[in-house]
C-alpha cells in the first residue's frame, strides 16, 4: 500500500498558487512536504537565438516536458527521489543545475496546466484548483515577470494579449472541471487551506 498522497494546485497565472502553497508548507511545518513545480519543466531553448524563444508561446502544453514530470512523480511515488531541472527565465533555457526532491508523504505540484493533462490528472490524488479574477491575475503577473524575469512592461502586455489570455481560454479555463477543491481568491480563502491543510495532516502526523 502507498502511503504517498500527491496534490496539484493548477489555475490562472498570477491566480495565487504559489502563495496557497506556501501557506500549506508554513501550515505543515516541520513536516517534510515535497514541491515541484510545472514551470520547471519549460523545454530548452538554448538551440534557437535569443530573440525566437522570446516569441515562443510559454503557455502552450508543448512548451513543457510534461512527459519527464510525469517519469518524476512516478519515481517519487514509488520512494525514489528526483532531480529536477532548473530553468532560467530570464535566458529561456535549462541551466545544468538540478534540484534534488524527496519522495516526502506529501508531494505537491503546482503549475497553469497541471489538471489541463491528463497523464498527470492520473497521479494526482487531491486536484485543486485556485481561481482568481483575471485583472488581478494580470496585475500579479506583470509584477512577478518585470521583478523576478527580467522582462519589460511591454513585452509582458504583448505576451498576455497574444499568448497568454488565449491559452488560459483555451486550457486552463476548462480544467477547472476536473478539479475536486476549487479555491476562490487564492490565498485569501483561509477557510479553504484550513480544510485542506486538516486533510494532509492526516498524512504527515
Amino acid at each position: 500500500m502507498n502511503d504517498r498522497l500527491i496534490v496539484g494546485f493548477a489555475g490562472g497565472s498570477g491566480s495565487g498558487k504559489t502563495t496557497v502553497v506556501e501557506e500549506i508548507l508554513r501550515s505543515l511545518h516541520p513536516a517534510p512536504v515535497s514541491v515541484i513545480h510545472h514551470d520547471s519543466y519549460y523545454r530548452d531553448l538554448i538551440h534557437l537565438p535569443f530573440e525566437e524563444r522570446a516569441e515562443m508561446n510559454f503557455d502552450h502544453p508543448d512548451a513543457l516536458e510534461t512527459s519527464l514530470l510525469v517519469e518524476h512523480l512516478t519515481m517519487l511515488r514509488s520512494g525514489q527521489a528526483v532531480e529536477v531541472p532548473v530553468y532560467d527565465f530570464a535566458t529561456h533555457t535549462r541551466t545544468d543545475k538540478t534540484r534534488r526532491v524527496e519522495a516526502t508523504g506529501v508531494i505537491i505540484v503546482d503549475g497553469i496546466l497541471v489538471l489541463a493533462d491528463p497523464r498527470l490528472r492520473d497521479l494526482l490524488d487531491i486536484k485543486v484548483f485556485v481561481d482568481t479574477d483575471a485583472d488581478i491575475r494580470f496585475i500579479r503577473r506583470l509584477r512577478r515577470d518585470i521583478r523576478d524575469r527580467g522582462r519589460s512592461f511591454e513585452s509582458v502586455v504583448d505576451q498576455y494579449q497574444q499568448t497568454v489570455r488565449p491559452m488560459h481560454q483555451a486550457f486552463v479555463e476548462g480544467s477547472r472541471a476536473f478539479a475536486d477543491i476549487i479555491i476562490p481568491e487564492g490565498g485569501r480563502n483561509q477557510v479553504a487551506i484550513d480544510l485542506l491543510v486538516s486533510r494532509l495532516r492526516m498524512v504527515v502526523g
